[in-house]
């Protein structure tokens, strides 16, 4: 298996090149641990398993367990709606609960949209040194007066929701987001070099450096001006310290029967069936499984949770294929790029097929 594995994976990056690292944990223990390619085009430092990649979207899982953890401490509730949080928001965030923000179904506004309109308005100006914060965010989103949608009708896609939440974490639990995810979720798992990146606050150990190949060769393209929200994809992460992370999801380590309501898919207001809308990265009408921070969709007829990140320079993905036995996770694949020319979950699905197929 682990030949086969290579041969899917040695081919794509070389040694004087960005690429990714990979790891596939099979019944609880690591059965293939791989970097291809480097950290940085400057020093050409070899991508290992202790490199720390930019998770992008797939940092929403982390936000939506600080969530978990302060509904679990009596702090929040599910149904809570964004007006008791920030009493300045308008009138609009009395119809969007915590659990829509979780699940996508809040209607909020996207937020590089809305930087989009502030710009032409002679308003903020954001760049890839002067980039958008999670106070900016939720001051663009209380400049609005509606929704795109009723919250709860349909399904959306929501990076505005996240950052949100991560505000929400940050107001509810007295810390900055990255401080609350260190103390409650990061330490406790002994996930030692994993954090929420704020320029000029903190440093990233062993850090990967975003990648694009523009023709004329490799370019560094590591932040651009929606690089500092925290909520939505802010974290930096290692295949070891990820491996905790998988351990500790599969021993539900943190918390234990609140965990199942993040893997419990969305359910629309008078049953309708949540689907991808027009504009998105899947065939417009595909029904949609989304729980709390993961997609739930089977595999193949195999139960599965499931993640993507794509921001400036990085791609990720990771997916959990659920054991039989308790305590086990049956198998789990990460693939972490900081290069934007290789897609992740077309590499995973390989990886799993030789495993799946074999069952």
């Amino acid at each position: 298996m682990i030949s086969k594995l290579e041969a899917i994976f040695a081919p794509l990056s070389d040694d004087k090149s960005p690429g990714f690292a990979v790891l596939v944990r099979k019944g609880g223990r690591a059965v293939f641990e791989r970097g291809y390619g480097v950290r940085d085009l400057r020093t050409f430092a070899a991508i290992d398993a202790r490199t720390n990649f930019r998770l992008a979207s797939c940092t929403k899982q982390f936000t939506a367990m600080a969530v978990l953890l302060l509904v679990h401490d009596g702090k929040l509730r599910y149904d809570q709606d964004v007006t008791e949080i920030f009493p300045e928001f308008p009138a609009y965030g009395k119809t969007i609960t915590i659990r829509n923000l979780l699940n996508h179904t809040s209607g909020l506004q996207d937020y590089e949209t809305l930087m989009e309109q502030e710009e032409r308005g002679g308003g903020g100006h954001w760049t890839a040194e002067n980039q958008i914060q999670d106070a900016d965010v939720l001051t663009l989103l209380e400049k609005q007066r509606s929704t795109l949608f009723p919250a709860g009708t349909r399904w959306s896609y929501s990076n505005s929701g996240y950052v949100l939440l991560g505000s929400i974490v940050a107001k509810v639990s007295g810390k900055p987001f990255g401080e609350f995810l260190r103390d409650r979720i990061f330490a406790p798992l002994k996930m030692d070099q994993t954090l929420a990146y704020e320029k000029g606050k903190n440093e990233v150990a062993n850090r990967a450096f975003g990648h694009s190949n523009e023709g004329s060769g490799w370019k560094q393209t590591d932040q651009s001006s929606t690089s500092a929200t925290l909520g939505d994809g802010g974290v930096y992460a290692s295949l070891r310290d990820l491996a905790q992370w998988d351990q500790a999801l599969t021993q539900r380590t943190l918390l234990r029967e609140e965990m199942r309501a993040a893997f419990t898919p969305v359910e629309l207001i008078g049953g309708a069936r949540p689907e991808w809308p027009a504009n998105s990265d899947r065939p417009e009408g595909t029904p949609v499984w989304y729980g709390f921070g993961w997609f739930l969709d089977p595999y193949r007829g195999h139960s599965r949770m499931w993640h993507y990140g794509e921001t400036m320079g990085f791609h990720t993905y990771i997916e959990r294929f659920a054991g039989k036995t308790v305590g086990r996770s049956e198998l789990t694949i990460i693939v972490l790029c900081n290069r934007t020319d290789l897609d992740p979950e077309k590499l995973a699905a390989q990886a799993a097929d030789l495993y799946i197929g074999s069952n």
